[in-house]
């Protein structure tokens, strides 16, 4: 299976005008999104080999992405 990242705006192409708005308008929005991005690359850098950690570590991060990935969804799509 290829690597790839999970963007926000490819995890959510419908809610990009809702994404854009609260980028720049709602700024716990904008640490969780930003956050979430980081996540992201981290778990690709570990899943490509660039970095080492352990299995249950990248487990955790994995868990937290997806935690974070729900809670902006629940944002966005309470979003008009």
């Amino acid at each position: 299976m290829p690597l790839e990242h999970h963007p926000l705006n490819r995890e959510f192409p419908e809610l990009k005008a809702q994404m854009h708005a609260l980028l720049s308008s709602d700024g716990h929005f904008a640490r969780l999104a930003e956050e979430y991005e980081e996540l992201d690359k981290r778990i690709y850098e570990v899943e490509s080999g660039r970095v080492a950690i352990d299995e249950m570590l990248l487990l955790g991060l994995k868990m937290q992405r997806v935690s974070l990935k729900d809670e902006l969804a629940g944002i966005l799509r309470r979003t008009p």
